[in-house]
């Protein structure tokens, strides 16, 4: 494969220090820390072997580590308001050489503060780099019918028009304003120029609306609406060709977490009817479909048994049953789509290639969902992913 072939990783920058917004790398977006939405894309192409975090803030690495990067303990002097990025990525690529004993080939760098770009993205940077033959490569807009004018000894001069003879927008050469959005190059590059570009450069070109990034708390809202409106409404769809199977937690899914107790002790929950409609249509789709839940009480079996679908409840671990659910059913558990909402949902989660969580999931699960429903747990989770996420061809 060409990933493995060429030995091309992804670095993410990460330090601990932020003064425009505290901890702004894991401040929430979009329902999941800031640098998480980094690494997934990473994890997500086709093309990256593997994704690094470099940071000197434990709590920034374990995060890391939890949403499925390899991590890079910083020194601290390298985690300073003056501190070069430059100098980060040398410290990050002689580490990874070090450990692995493999030579990179190709690294791609991603701001964390710039989460508006998608997967696909990074392949097509790469596919880019690749083609031109390139020693560098940096993501930019194009800016076509800018007028900017800037002071030169008191006196304003246009740069990219002239004010007495404007012509037409559309004759204008257009401009590209680097984004810093992501940055590839060869390591060699780094080295003999101490910078991230440098020898053959080419840019890979996005919508400008990707170029926002997050300094302030009026960029994340700018970012918000724009990463919810323009990528996550059309990733949050599924093809069901893709799906073997999907499996149900119970409890904070199909629930709203609450538990009635009567006086003799007797335990009753509230479920949502759309739900159930939901999977009997789920049903008709011909997707099988299984609730696995630790819950011991029958009230579990009782829905499963109305809802005429498998159960697996008052189970201690449900990534042994479910590895084992999948292995005798000969199922990919890249093709399981799993909803859970709590701790005990974590590492089965991990395993599956998509796992849901319903808005009010713990952060834990929704740093490593790849979609989070509006609705709450109980309030509708099943029904909106078969109107919203399952595409149906």
């Amino acid at each position: 494969m060409l990933k493995n072939k060429l030995n091309i990783i992804a670095i993410i920058s990460a330090r601990g220090g932020s003064k425009g917004i505290p901890c702004k790398n894991l401040i929430s977006f979009c329902g999941k820390p800031l640098l998480a939405w980094s690494i997934e894309q990473a994890l997500g192409s086709r093309l990256t072997k593997d994704v690094y975090v470099s940071s000197d803030a434990d709590d920034i690495l374990n995060i890391s580590k939890r949403c499925g990067a390899e991590i890079i303990r910083r020194p601290k002097r390298l985690a300073l308001d003056n501190s070069s990025s430059e100098e980060v990525l040398k410290h990050a690529i002689t580490f990874v050489e070090r450990n692995t004993g493999e030579q990179i080939g190709i690294v791609v760098f991603l701001q964390a503060t710039s989460p508006i770009r998608t997967s696909e993205d990074i392949d097509n940077a790469i596919k880019l780099f690749i083609s031109k033959k390139a020693d560098s490569l940096f993501s930019a807009a194009i800016l076509e019918g800018f007028c900017i004018w800037e002071y030169r000894n008191n006196k304003l001069v246009s740069l990219t028009y002239d004010y007495q003879n404007r012509g037409k927008r559309q004759d204008r050469q257009p401009l590209y304003l680097e984004n810093g959005s992501m940055y590839i190059f060869k390591p060699e590059v780094l080295k003999k120029y101490n910078n991230r570009l440098g020898g053959k450069i080419a840019i890979y070109t996005m919508d400008y609306w990707k170029s926002y990034q997050i300094d302030t708390v009026e960029d994340m809202k700018i970012c918000e609406y724009f990463m919810r409106n323009k990528i996550l409404e059309k990733q949050a769809r599924i093809n069901i060709k893709d799906i073997q199977l999907i499996v149900y937690d119970f409890d904070g899914v199909m629930t709203d977490n609450k538990v009635i107790i009567s006086e003799d002790g007797r335990e009753a929950v509230f479920c949502n009817r759309a739900d159930g409609l939901a999977i009997q249509k789920i049903k008709e789709l011909g997707i099988p479909q299984i609730i696995l839940s630790t819950e011991e009480n029958q009230v579990v079996k009782a829905r499963a048994k109305k809802l005429n679908i498998e159960v697996a409840h008052g189970i201690t671990d449900k990534k042994i049953v479910l590895i084992d659910y999948c292995k005798k059913r000969n199922y990919d558990l890249k093709k399981v789509l799993y909803i859970g909402n709590d701790l005990n949902d974590l590492e089965v989660m991990k395993l599956v290639g998509y796992p849901i969580a319903p808005i009010d999931a713990v952060k834990e699960i929704k740093e490593i969902a790849k979609i989070i429903t509006k609705a709450r747990g109980g309030k509708g989770v099943i029904r909106e992913l078969l109107s919203v996420c399952l595409l149906k061809t």
